[in-house]
Parts: C-alpha cells; structure tokens; sequence
C-alpha cells in the first residue's frame, strides 16, 4: 500500500540510520514508480478511471514531503531543492484548483496543509518574496474553507497564519535596495566567508559532524515546531547550497539514496520542546554513531530553571540548568517549582547529564536565563570540550525583543543583524551593509589571530578551530563578548556572555585591536554615540 508505507517512512524515528534509510529508499522508489506510470498513463487514467488533478497534486505533494523529511534526516539542501521543485509545480499546474469546487473539507485541509509545507520549505530557502504571496494565498484559502464548512479547526488555521506571520516580520533589522524594497541575505556559511589558518598553523582535524539543536524557550516566535532561535541555528550550520539559482521544475532529479560527493553540512536533530527522555534518547544515539574524530554539537535554546536552595556541596545537580518539556505552571517565563527543596529539578537539563556525553569531544552552546549552570562543568575524560554561554540579564529594550528571538543566538547567526539590532536600527542600506560585510571578514581574520596566537588560551578551543563552522561559531562569539562589553547599555557582568573554560580576556574579548574595530564599524553604521571610545571609561 502506497499510503503506508509513506507514513511508516515519517514515523520512523529520525536517529540510527540503518533503522529508517532501507525505508525510505524504499518509500521513494515506490514514489518514483506511481509518479512516472501516470506521467506515461496520464489519459487512459483521465477517460477510463476518472483521474482528477488533485489526485496528481496528492503525489506531488506526498513526493515533496518525502524530500523534505529526507533533508531533515540528513541535512543536505539539495534534497530540500527537490522537495521545492515538486510544491512548487504543484502550484504552477494549478493541481490542487478544482478543490474548492467539490463539497469535501478533508480535500481543501489537504491544499491547506500542502501550502503550510510549502511555506516551510520557501523559509528554509529564504525565498521571501514567494512566502509572502503563499501566505496570501493561504489566507484567502482558509478565509474561503470557513465560510463554507463549519469545522472545528477555523482557530487552528488562522494561528498558523498568526504564525507564519510572525515569523517573515522575525529580523528586527532590515536591508534596503535603493528603492527602499527589502533585500533577501542569506547568513549559510558561504564561500570565502570564513577566515582561512594560517600557513602552519596548528589546530585539531576535527569535524562537526551531528548537532542537536532543541527549542524550549516560552513565547518566542515559531512555525511548524522550529522556533526563531532553531531557524536561525540551523542556518549558521549549513552551507549556502549552490544550485539555488539554477533550479528548474523538474522533478526527481535526486534518488534519494544517492549520496553527495561529501557531507556538506554537519546532521543535524531538530527538537522543539523535547521531554527529557526525548533529548536523551537522541543525545545517546547521536553519540553512539559519531565517527571517529567528529565532534558532537549540542544547542540549547531554553527557558532557565534555577536551584531553589544551597548545598554544602555544590555538585553539578545543584545549579539548575534548562528547561525539558513537561505540563506544568509557568509564570513570567520561569517555572514554579512545587516540591521538596532538597530533590533536584526532574524536567530539566542539568549539566551533569551531559557528563557521560564529554567522552567524545562535545561543542555546547546554552541560550537561556540560567546559562551560567553550564559553567560548573569539570572535563572528566580529557576530551575537547567547549561551552559558549548567552549573558542571562540583558537591558530592557533588548529583552522586550526576546519574543523575535535572542540577541545571542543572532549574534551567532549573523553578527551584523545582532550589532544594528543592539544599536536601535531598523534598516541598512544595502550598499553600507556590504561595506560593513566587508570590514567584518577582516576583523573575524584578527579574531583568529587573536585566538590561534594566544598563548594562554585553552588547547579545547584550538582542537575545534579547524571545522570551519566550529571556527565561525567562536569567532562571532568573541565578537559579540566584545561588542556588548563596549556597548553603554550592558553594564552588568550578567549582560556579557561567557565560555568553559574561560577565554583570555586580554588577548580576545578585551583586546586594544577588537575594540578598535568594533568603534570603527559603530562609526561606519554612525552609532559611534553608543559606545565606550575609551575603554577605560567603562569600568
């Protein structure tokens, strides 16, 4: 049976390859088979079995779905390109049209969740202008499906819209054509955007090969189970595909079971809101199928649980850590705690639930008001092991944006957007933009310097500064400690981030050279006012 085995593929749980590949390869061929046999059919089965062009649609859109789960599975976007080129023919060809001419809701929810998927595809792919008109035409689709049935699901529809919405407005920055129309960036890892070793220079050979990026943080914007903060973290770890451009309406141009040449992007678990026992079985598996000399990337991007007293000994159970999900009461985004003060917070990540996973290396990147537990971490097994933590008090003009996502994780997503977002800008001129783009590539090649030349600093950060998403990710880490310690609103100690083990000051986030370039690309977006031009001014 075609259906079942389509959803048995997306059942299957998304961890140990050799459980769901067979499956899905399988699924496809049967996919490819239907597909063709009606391509070459297509007019017997229009006279003779009364074929109708949604009934094609339906296997379009279950191909598209088929390639984009494939692209979740494996994190290559050239299966997301695939699952683009089917939606996107399926509107060309007006498939789904005669739809809302048959007195049937279940058919039209079909259009609608096939529009949902579309927009999701178009977001992964930055094609804003497309998602815009979808979203339109989505709207109108709902508007036309609740006026003539009277379902149950008219509030879901429209939160989808509410949420699809609030997405597209996310960027709390724009960049602007010289007619002021706004101008897609894309922030993939592109070519040349990453500084180069230097000749001789001594860093590990490891590669980033799995990351476990999990959204568990109140009230932030999301859409189809990916928060802001996970959108934009899956993006700082994929290149820029390079067949965007050239893509036709041709379908299945990719078997699913062929491989690129190379894994281009590290693999990558999406986790929206993961009860505890859900985050450690993927935890368990991903580190189970690490390869040898890769390393293991875990994102956190969550609301903060605290401890609620002090022990005499203060292990790694008794600093909180973040939120796992759980149906409980929470308050002003911090939860309630109802129980004995001297048991340990059950729905939440502590760091020493991480101790068993730091027998390989381990890259951690905690997002949240209580990132600072994540710094009692003691390196047991000797392995590279790097922490990078968000400042858990900000000012309060940037926590009333939280909503639209953090500014730390911006800052690793696209330092540029989180430096004019943190100075009050709306909009860049996009020539000014990529003069600023510009000035930045060199000052992340001093940041290198600065780390690879130190001669203090921890040999941790230098095992994972030879991937080249790693060594971006430290980069712009180091620029955003700099930038929000020159900034005049953060004056608190709590507003800058941190790191295990600690980086040293003076060589990177203090550095004479970082501060000068940062007042320098302050002058060139004309926010100098808004800084510290004299470092010593601000302590």
């Amino acid at each position: 049976c075609f259906h079942c085995s389509f959803y048995w593929s997306l059942d299957l749980p998304q961890y140990g390859h050799k459980q769901w590949q067979s499956y899905f390869g399988r699924t496809f061929d049967v996919y490819t088979k239907l597909w063709k046999f009606q391509q070459q059919h297509r007019q017997v089965l229009d006279s003779r079995y009364g074929l109708k062009r949604w009934q094609i649609g339906e296997v379009a859109s279950k191909i598209g779905q088929l390639y984009y789960h494939y692209y979740l599975r494996t994190s290559e976007t050239s299966y997301l390109n695939e699952a683009f080129s089917f939606y996107s023919a399926i509107r060309q060809r007006s498939y789904y049209f005669q739809v809302n001419k048959e007195d049937r809701p279940e058919l039209v929810v079909k259009k609608l969740r096939y529009y949902a998927r579309y927009i999701v595809v178009c977001l992964l792919l930055n094609k804003m202008d497309l998602v815009k008109v979808l979203v339109k035409e989505l709207s109108e689709e709902i508007e036309d499906y609740t006026q003539r049935f009277n379902t149950e699901d008219q509030l879901e529809w429209n939160l989808v819209l509410q949420e699809v919405a609030a997405f597209i407005e996310a960027d709390p920055v724009v960049v602007l054509n010289d007619n002021n129309s706004v101008v897609t960036i894309s922030n993939r890892l592109q070519e040349g955007s990453v500084p180069p070793l230097e000749q001789g220079m001594v860093v590990g050979q490891l590669i980033l090969a799995d990351a476990l990026i999990i959204g568990n943080s109140n009230n932030q914007v999301k859409f189809s189970e990916l928060t802001i903060d996970m959108f934009r973290m899956l993006q700082a770890l994929e290149r820029e595909p390079v067949n965007l451009a050239t893509q036709t309406s041709k379908q299945g141009t990719m078997e699913p079971n062929e491989k690129p040449a190379k894994r281009e992007n590290p693999h990558k678990y999406l986790l929206y809101k993961p009860t505890f026992s859900q985050l450690f079985t993927f935890l368990s598996a991903s580190f189970k199928e690490l390869p040898a000399n890769s390393v293991l990337l875990i994102y956190l991007s969550a609301t903060g649980v605290f401890p609620t007293g002090h022990s005499d000994y203060e292990g790694p159970y008794d600093f909180g850590g973040v939120l796992t999900n759980t149906n409980r009461d929470v308050v002003n985004g911090e939860t309630v705690q109802k129980r004995n003060q001297a048991q340990k917070e059950m729905h939440c990540l502590h760091p020493g639930d991480l101790f068993p996973f730091t027998r390989k290396p381990l890259f951690v990147i905690v997002d949240s008001s209580n990132s600072t537990a994540y710094k009692n971490f003691t390196n047991l097994f000797g392995q590279p092991l790097v922490c990078l933590l968000s400042p858990t008090v900000y000012p309060k003009s940037v926590q009333d944006q939280s909503q639209r996502g953090s500014l730390f994780t911006l800052f690793l997503y696209s330092p540029l957007l989180a430096f004019s977002s943190v100075c009050g800008l709306n909009s860049v001129q996009r020539g000014l933009w990529e003069r600023a783009q510009e000035f930045l590539r060199k000052v992340y090649r001093d940041i290198g310097q600065m780390l690879t030349r130190s001669r203090t600093i921890d040999q941790a950060f230098l095992q994972f500064f030879g991937d080249e998403f790693l060594r971006l990710l430290l980069i712009r880490f180091v620029f955003c400690s700099a930038a929000l310690r020159l900034h005049k609103l953060f004056r608190e100690s709590q507003s800058f981030p941190e790191s295990y083990p600690e980086l040293p000051k003076q060589d990177t986030v203090e550095s004479s050279l970082l501060q000068k370039h940062i007042l320098e690309l302050a002058t060139m977006l004309d926010v100098q006012s808004l800084f510290w031009d004299d470092s010593l001014e601000a302590y």
